[in-house]
């Protein structure tokens, strides 16, 4: 458990540091556009990453601990999103069409409410 938590570990660190230097370098961009192009370009990296590294895993046997510093540590660091993106496609093959809705709907929905409250409950 502690190997599993470190690999994690080391792995957030180095997504988290991606994703840093990734918006840092697209900054620009945003500011151009007036848009949060950063951060929407690392969700969409991020997701396009975990598709790849799911369907190069899926069907071989690899060591349990890449994938825990690749997809859990590393994209984990980079984005949840990816994670978030994987487990919807996960209902969509399943048919839990409607577990799939609810959970986009209401992470999105209720996650933006969250931070609103969260915001609000501070004076903002």
């Amino acid at each position: 458990m502690i190997k599993s938590v470190l690999i994690v570990g080391l792995g957030s660190f180095m997504g988290g540091i991606f994703r840093y230097v990734l918006s840092v370098g697209l900054s620009r961009w945003g500011k151009i556009l007036s848009f949060p192009i950063s951060i929407f370009m690392v969700n969409i990296l991020g997701c396009f990453l975990i598709g790849i590294l799911y369907g190069y895993f899926k069907n071989r046997e690899v060591d349990s601990y890449l994938v825990l510093l690749l997809m859990t540590g590393v994209l984990g660091g980079f984005t949840t999103f990816s994670t978030f993106s994987l487990e919807v496609l996960h209902l969509f093959q399943q048919n839990e069409l409607l577990k799939a809705t609810f959970y986009v709907v209401g992470s999105v929905g209720l996650g933006v409410g969250a931070c609103f409250g969260g915001m609000r409950l501070l004076g903002n």
